[in-house]
C-alpha cells in the first residue's frame, strides 16, 4: 500500500492562506479525499468557490461528491510540468 500526505490550504477574501488539513492517504484514491473533505465540511467548512490541485483524479472525484458546486482549476505549475516531461519523453535531449 503506498502512502500519500493529503493536504488542503485555503485562500481568504483578503489572499491570506490557512493550511486547514493535512491527511494520511492511500495512493490519492477518491476514497481518502473523500474522507478529508467529510471532515472539513463536518467542521463546518462551506463549499469553496473554487479548487485548484494537481492532476490526481481522485481528488476531483471526490470534490464532485463532497462539494459539486465548487469550480475545478489544474494547477499552472503542474499542468506545465507535465507537458514538458511529455516532450522530454518525445525528442529526448531536445528539451
Amino acid at each position: 500500500m503506498k502512502l500519500c500526505a493529503l493536504v488542503v490550504i485555503g485562500v481568504n477574501e483578503r489572499g491570506e492562506k490557512h493550511f486547514l488539513a493535512i491527511e494520511d492517504g492511500t495512493r490519492e484514491s477518491t476514497q481518502s479525499w473523500r474522507e478529508v473533505l467529510l471532515k472539513l465540511k463536518s467542521r463546518g467548512m462551506n463549499g469553496p468557490e473554487l479548487a485548484i490541485g494537481d492532476g490526481a483524479m481522485g481528488f476531483w472525484a471526490a470534490l464532485e461528491e463532497v462539494f459539486p458546486e465548487t469550480r475545478q482549476q489544474r494547477c499552472w505549475m503542474h499542468k506545465t510540468m507535465n507537458g514538458a516531461q511529455l516532450l522530454a519523453q518525445i525528442r529526448p535531449g531536445e528539451s
